[in-house]
């Protein structure tokens, strides 16, 4: 099953993906050409961190190149929707907790999560939760602290 994604949360992910490739692994592979040469490799720490830091830069760029073969691309917009009332992916969905206080979350895929901008995962409890839902329409969201009932005041796709 592909994992939804934002245009601008793949285009972030190939832009990682190109510096890393280009800039930083290049970079590093200087260091550690600099630190070999230098002599006794066993007992050089530059030499035996910048070997660790490439190993971890590779995995980065195998799991990248894997994320951007998996993803599929997903244009949020009224006209991609059926119901523009409704919460599908991409949608930024105003709610109200049972408290009174209003909520701004966006639905944005796994890997374009920043809660300080208030972009949640379409596969987080509340993302889920959110999924499918209307304008008017209230649900209940368990947590640890306890069971909180929401309602959708609007839905926007821009």
């Amino acid at each position: 099953m592909a994992t939804y994604i934002t245009p601008q949360g793949a285009q972030r992910l190939s832009d990682e993906l190109i510096s890393l490739r280009t800039i930083v692994r290049l970079k590093v592979v200087q260091e550690v050409a600099d630190a070999a040469a230098q002599g006794d490799r066993s007992e050089n720490a530059e030499y035996i961190y910048g070997k660790k830091k490439l190993r971890e830069i590779d995995r980065r760029i195998r799991f990248l190149i894997q994320r951007l073969d998996d993803i599929a691309i997903v244009e949020p917009s009224p006209t991609h929707c059926p119901d523009p009332e409704k919460v599908y992916f991409g949608a930024k969905v105003r709610l109200e907790d049972e408290e009174g206080e209003t909520r701004h979350y966006r639905l944005v895929g796994p890997d374009e999560i920043d809660a300080a901008r208030g972009d949640i995962s379409y596969r987080s409890p509340m993302g889920m939760q959110l999924l499918g839902k209307k304008i008017g329409q209230s649900f209940v969201l368990r947590r640890p602290a306890g069971d909180m009932e929401f309602t959708v005041l609007s839905v926007e796709y821009s």
